[in-house]
């Protein structure tokens, strides 16, 4: 009998083939799921090896994905580099739009495919290139670091990018080789608010917000402690202060993973997209995961079968234009030649608790 999507099947083969990936992911998917879910998988793991493709997945994907058929998997700094190491010919971006941008920029010569064109963010959609030339404009002289959660033609207007992993660790570096004492950090409003309290460097900031993290305030917080008091929360930089001050550990979605994996908490909150707990959950059975969690709403527009038909037929190319990409390749670039932390970054919740202003523009 036919089971599964659009004619797959759930053989005896294709169960053989996806047994390793059921055995990692069936505490957060069920049989009657799976049986839907594994022929697609099976299906796009063959057509990566026929094409010569791979499958970027952020630590946002549903667990299907990220487990299922992601040959690089993390957070957006990690993508980014393992997009321009990549010898494949055919790069599926697991993520939204701006990441597929990223991997085109680093990638020229490769095709990158995002499954679903509608797949935004909300910042970066909060900023345009136009935008940035009038900010140059007001503040000549002032490095801009951009986060990574933008256009490219946004990164094409900028000095350096960042990631919430890298954030601090670039605006310091980058005063120091500019000579300066104030950076521009655009556009996510919360994570420059966040990063202005770990460094003595002053931060220009702009009123952008993630549209799932700027959700969460200090009274969910309190909500969570006292009805999970055991619970070790962890919270993302792109959330406001009054969560991170109220928070156990701050970092980005790398480091959120490192903290859970090496400390093994009996109970966990994370406090960012809900496929980040399902996706740590499956590498750390030991834990319990509370999921007060937000949906990306352009995140879940990724799905196993976009993906195939993506790979099928080479759907939605993403191309950028060479004046840009070769500008926004720089800011990126520079990014990447950061050195590497030794352990992903965390964000200190002593100096957290410290009010620091920032320029708003």
């Amino acid at each position: 009998m036919a089971d599964g999507s659009g004619g797959f099947e759930f053989t005896s083969a294709v169960e053989a083939a996806t047994l390793p990936i059921w055995e990692k992911v069936r505490s957060r998917i069920t049989p009657l799921e799976w049986r839907v879910q594994a022929p697609l998988i099976a299906a796009i793991n063959a057509l990566k090896a026929e094409k010569n493709a791979v499958i970027l997945a952020h630590n946002y994907m549903t667990p299907d994905i990220f487990h299922g058929v992601g040959d690089y998997v993390g957070d957006s700094l990690g993508l980014a580099r393992e997009a321009a190491k990549s010898d494949a010919k055919i790069i599926v971006q697991a993520g939204v739009h701006f990441m597929a941008e990223t991997s085109k920029v680093l990638c020229p010569d490769k095709t990158v495919l995002i499954p679903d064109l509608r797949a935004g963010c909300s910042l970066a959609a909060s900023i345009t290139g136009a935008d940035v030339r009038l900010i140059k404009q007001r503040y000549p002289g002032v490095p801009v670091v951009t986060y990574v959660n933008t256009t490219a033609e946004v990164k094409a207007e900028t000095d350096v990018c960042c990631t919430s992993a890298n954030a601090v660790q670039v605006v310091e570096h980058v005063a120091r080789e500019w000579g300066v004492d104030r950076v521009i950090l655009i556009p996510d409003e919360f994570l420059a608010r966040n990063v202005a309290r770990q460094t003595d460097v002053h931060i220009i900031a702009w009123q952008g917000r993630c549209e799932v993290h700027e959700r969460f305030d200090a009274a969910d917080i309190a909500e969570l402690r006292a009805a999970y008091p055991g619970a070790e929360i962890l919270a993302h930089p792109e959330c406001p202060t009054e969560v991170i001050e109220a928070s156990d550990f701050t970092g980005s979605t790398a480091a959120m993973s490192d903290y859970v994996l090496s400390r093994k908490p009996k109970q966990v909150v994370l406090i960012t997209e809900c496929s980040m707990a399902d996706n740590v959950a499956c590498d750390a059975p030991d834990t319990e995961f509370v999921r007060p969690c937000n949906l990306c709403p352009h995140m879940k527009r990724i799905s196993l079968e976009n993906i195939y038909e993506a790979l099928l037929n080479d759907r939605h190319v993403v191309e950028v234009d060479e004046a840009i990409a070769v500008r926004a390749r720089l800011a990126v670039q520079r990014m990447i030649d950061m050195p590497p932390l030794a352990v992903p970054a965390r964000y200190d919740l002593v100096k957290a608790r410290h009010h620091v202003d920032v320029e708003l523009i």
